[in-house]
């Protein structure tokens, strides 16, 4: 995936949403049931960052704040997951992807970045038939560039409690590829 460092993406957003942007919308959504912890709070500062560049308005960001929340029904359903799914060698990206982030320790954006280069060389992919079934799985749909943003605050959201849990890419991956089977 082509993700620039987070740091960059917090550098200049083209809107300027906050926490409380991001907390708001998780609250009206029923993902954040109480006043959100420090933990949370901090989380919804990082999201706002990474996603501020890519959303347009609330309705964008709301938008963004969702994929966090996904359900693999909701995913399995949809007929564009299907046709990703059914593209050469998706299910064989699937499988190595789990394999890659069972093995990793902390994923956070240098180590996405390992994982994508080990994929690239070992399964000799690129496009859309590497990064697509990588987005899909983890972020809930194939999208482009921006999904990559999400991604990279996966682990981060699956270490708070929220009212409804988010998943480790780690779990996301073994998850996705679970339903398949």
């Amino acid at each position: 995936m082509h993700s620039p460092d987070p740091s960059e993406a917090s550098a200049s957003p083209a809107n300027s949403f906050t926490a409380g942007d991001v907390s708001a919308i998780l609250r009206e959504h029923g993902w954040l049931s109480a006043d959100p912890t420090p933990e949370q709070i901090s989380w919804c500062e990082h999201a706002a960052a990474i996603l501020s560049g890519h959303a347009a308005d609330g309705a964008a960001l709301a938008s963004c704040s969702g994929w966090f929340f996904i359900t693999m029904h909701g995913i399995i359903s949809k007929v564009e997951s299907h046709v990703v799914l059914s593209r050469y060698a998706a299910r064989g990206v699937l499988r190595e992807l789990h394999c890659c982030f069972w093995m990793a320790r902390a994923v956070k954006f240098r180590e996405i970045q390992r994982i994508i280069t080990r994929l690239k060389e070992g399964l000799d992919l690129r496009g859309r038939e590497l990064f697509h079934p990588i987005r899909l799985a983890l972020a809930g749909r194939a999208g482009e560039g921006e999904l990559d943003r999400v991604i990279l605050l996966l682990d981060e959201a699956a270490g708070l409690s929220f009212a409804v849990a988010v998943k480790s890419c780690e779990r996301e991956s073994w998850s996705f590829g679970a339903a398949l089977d």
